[in-house]
């Protein structure tokens, strides 16, 4: 199986945090959605006919599509894809579009999980960010999107924050397991260059970010999870059971995936290509039948070095049976050797022939798997 992931490039405002490819302009939209059909036509062949049972529309900010923008893309993506008739779609969205009306009309769409991004149950910590909602309309949200008949819903929630103290943090994540969602979402805010949130920073507007204090967050994060049974299988994702997003866990697991729109990445198991990030560049592009995007082609040690990263993130871990019999002896015993140290430190567990976080060592995450890396 496979999976597409949508970037739809457009939002109401710019978060101070985010360096995703976006814009606040949506004059462009109606061109961008052409572009983006045009674009699966001439990327129909990428998956080899593989069957698709993810589809997830991300941003940018996808709820600000109509139900007939997004049938529209369904439409197409039944046209030229072999889409599972159980396919688990993701759209992410902004709980100020996620009003009564908006929600009929993605109820009546195909999409079946809503990713929502609440980021804080806290008007000082929205307001920091610059998220277009309020506090009250987190809340309302979840519980509106569940009347309409939602079952499968994620929220994301940042810490991290300055000012969001450890008692804060855990009234967020309180107030987040109440309303009974299958999945959370959490990050350690971070400050991303040519940001405005960075620009804050350097002009000391807002104090630089407390890696002791998100240390903090995420242990409470962990034990809070822990207590209203959500099973934490990646190290930003949690899920009660049965409610895994199948799309993310595709990425940590290496399955292959084509990505459409501005910005999107695609990976087919020995190279990854990505899109211009340039939404009129995108559409010009595709207006004249041509593909815009860079390619890399992964040499074996690239290859494994991505399977150290992504799977050590997740809970089922480093399998290293799959290191020797896909990049060969060699590289198991650097793996091994390079491992030893943060065993016998504790940052690794060893289960058998699995190499796993625990769960301070899902702390330093980026720095073992880097030093696990062949150069």
């Amino acid at each position: 199986m496979a999976g597409i992931y949508i970037h739809i490039p457009f939002c109401k405002l710019a978060c101070h945090y985010c360096d995703f490819h976006f814009s606040t302009s949506l004059q462009n939209k109606p061109a961008f959605l052409k572009a983006l059909i045009r674009e699966m036509q001439l990327r129909s062949e990428y998956l080899n006919g593989a069957g698709v049972d993810t589809v997830y529309l991300g941003g940018g900010t996808p709820s600000l599509l109509s139900g007939k923008e997004l049938n529209l893309i369904f439409n197409e993506l039944h046209c030229h894809f072999n889409l599972a008739p159980d396919a688990e779609i993701t759209l992410e969205a902004n709980p100020d579009d996620l009003t009564e009306s908006k929600l009929g009309e993605l109820k009546a769409s195909p999409v079946n999980r809503l990713s929502i991004g609440i980021q804080s149950f806290r008007e000082e910590d929205l307001k920091l960010m610059n998220r277009a909602h309020t506090a009250p309309e987190a809340q309302a949200c979840v519980k509106l999107a569940q009347d309409k008949g939602f079952s499968n819903i994620s929220i994301d929630l940042i810490y991290g924050i300055p000012g969001l103290t450890e008692e804060a943090w855990r009234q967020n994540l309180h107030r987040a397991t109440a309303l009974e969602v299958g999945h959370i979402s959490s990050y350690c805010l971070t400050v991303e260059p040519r940001t405005a949130l960075a620009s804050f920073v350097k002009k000391g507007i807002v104090p630089p970010m407390n890696d002791e204090l998100g240390a903090a967050h995420f242990r409470i994060l962990k034990e809070e999870m822990s207590w209203n049974n959500f099973m934490h299988y990646e190290i930003s994702n949690f899920a009660q059971n049965g409610f895994v997003s199948k799309h993310n866990s595709n990425y940590w697991k290496g399955i292959h995936y084509l990505g459409l729109g501005p910005s999107a990445h695609s990976f087919n198991g020995h190279s990854r290509q990505w899109n211009i990030s340039n939404n009129n560049v995108y559409i010009r592009s595709l207006e004249k039948g041509e593909l815009n995007f860079e390619v890399e082609t992964l040499s074996p040690g690239q290859q494994y070095n991505e399977y150290v990263m992504t799977s050590l993130r997740t809970i089922w871990g480093c399998d290293l049976n799959h290191i020797r019999n896909h990049f060969g002896q060699k590289m198991l015993e650097h793996c091994n050797e390079e491992a030893e140290f943060y065993i016998h430190s504790g940052s690794l567990v060893q289960k058998g022939n699995v190499l796993l976080l625990s769960d301070e060592g899902m702390l330093i995450a980026d720095r073992i798997s880097g030093d696990l890396f062949c150069a």
